[in-house]
């Protein structure tokens, strides 16, 4: 596109100046006025005298109409001149952009498959999508249900409709029948990111399900976190999902607050071809997230993930049977303002920084009681520190004042260093294993 603007300008240029030129040589092999255009014409006008050669008002008009013509054609190449001089600062714009570095192609993957509610995640990714060349979204089928398939189709050209081409039932043991469910989408997962990075040649990708809305700032929040995770090897996901990002649990006031997390989150999460590399040959048969979850997929790799959501859910209904979305998922606050990441300097996110800064203010603030918390006794503006010191002590807690209080491989939901952060009746509150913490506990789950 930058290449055809320059060379049109360059075209324009080229009229121009060729246009005047044409123009010069026409006005110098013209007959001035008083001129016959037959041979011999001058010669007897000047042996019969004055009389009867052209009158010097016929010449004046000659001349005249000759400069309204000229000053006519001079006005037009001015306006071609100015059109040219108009675009001077997009040629410029141009050859700048292409002494640039090439913009990173972030696709987004649609795990699909008989929900014909897709349509609702297709319109707002489209709505918001930046560039189509910069975020192709490709949409990857299973189940084979006709009438999904007749939604995703309809928007032709805007979207790539991949379909699983095997729809068999997966063999599985007698008491595992009922999470069939379970094994073909570990099964789709790992054939549609075989399509995105290995057929397609794609070096990332945003994984999006079927029952997710995203907010505006979607694109925006992805594009800017990118290089981080690209240089960082403490990361592995650059995740849309605060687990406990229902509203009045996180602050409205703090749509550009990112963390790390130690969680695994899902639901709109951003991973490079390089970890697909690693993770692909030992893909698990079933419960692909849970597996994601475990330590030695980890390896004490944490992912970023935002105060406010930038997806939420609606899908009450699938294979996991509405699991948690009635008391949690429901309710979890989406994103509204947009933020522009890609101005904002991003490096306390890195490993080093970020844990030291965040220990510090953790440790630093006042411990209270649990009941304190409860019954909103907090005197001050906060943050506050309420501690747990077991499994149990952290599940009470939790469950009592309305986050999620389960773990997976010893790691609480958003957790950071075995650290929650939440916001209770509108002060900040880190639920914090005692100081000195080491390491996560696998037995806790």
């Amino acid at each position: 596109m930058l290449r055809k603007r320059g060379s049109l300008i360059l075209c324009g240029a080229f009229v121009f100046v060729t246009w005047n030129a044409i123009l010069v040589l026409i006005l110098r092999g013209r007959p001035q006025a008083g001129q016959m255009s037959e041979p011999g014409r001058e010669q007897r006008e000047l042996a019969q005298g004055p009389a009867v050669g052209r009158s010097g008002a016929d010449v004046a008009a000659d001349v005249m109409r000759m400069a309204d013509k000229f000053e006519a054609e001079l006005q037009m190449q001015r306006k071609i001149l100015l059109q040219i001089q108009s675009h001077r600062s997009l040629w410029e714009i141009s050859n700048a952009d292409l002494d640039s570095p090439p913009q990173v192609v972030i696709p987004i993957l649609i795990v699909a498959c008989n929900r014909v509610t897709v349509k609702r995640c297709l319109d707002k990714l489209l709505e918001y999508r930046p560039s189509a060349v910069l975020h192709p979204i490709i949409v990857s089928q299973d189940c084979g249900h006709a009438e999904t398939s007749e939604v995703i189709g309809s928007y032709g050209g805007q979207i790539t409709h991949l379909k699983q081409p095997d729809l068999s039932d997966i063999s599985v043991r007698p008491e595992h029948n009922k999470f069939q469910g379970y094994y073909k989408i570990s099964r789709h997962y790992r054939w549609a990111l075989n399509q995105v990075f290995n057929t397609l040649s794609h070096s990332s990708v945003v994984i999006v399900e079927d029952d997710l809305e995203v907010a505006p700032d979607f694109f925006e929040y992805f594009l800017a976190l990118h290089p981080l995770l690209k240089s960082d090897p403490t990361l592995w996901c650059v995740s849309a999902w605060n687990d406990n990002g229902r509203d009045g649990y996180v602050d409205p006031g703090k749509a550009k607050l990112l963390y790390r997390t130690d969680f695994f989150p899902g639901l709109g999460w951003m991973l490079l071809r390089d970890l697909w590399v690693e993770l692909e040959p030992k893909w698990p048969a079933a419960f692909w997230d849970d597996w994601m979850r475990q330590s030695n997929q980890r390896c004490d790799r944490a992912c970023i993930c935002p105060e406010i959501s930038r997806t939420i859910t609606f899908g009450q209904k699938g294979v996991s049977r509405g699991q948690f979305y009635d008391k949690y998922l429901r309710y979890i606050k989406l994103n509204s303002e947009f933020v522009n990441f890609s101005k904002m300097d991003l490096s306390y996110l890195g490993n080093e920084e970020y844990t030291k800064t965040f220990v510090k203010e953790v440790y630093s603030a006042p411990i209270v009681k649990y009941e304190e918390v409860k019954q909103g006794q907090l005197m001050g503006t906060g943050p506050f520190r309420l501690q747990y010191s077991t499994k149990d002590s952290f599940k009470i807690i939790a469950k009592n004042l309305g986050i999620m209080e389960d773990f997976k491989s010893g790691v609480p939901r958003t957790g950071y260093r075995g650290v929650v952060s939440f916001l209770s009746r509108g002060t900040r509150v880190y639920l914090a294993p005692p100081p000195g913490w080491t390491h996560y506990d696998t037995t806790w789950s």
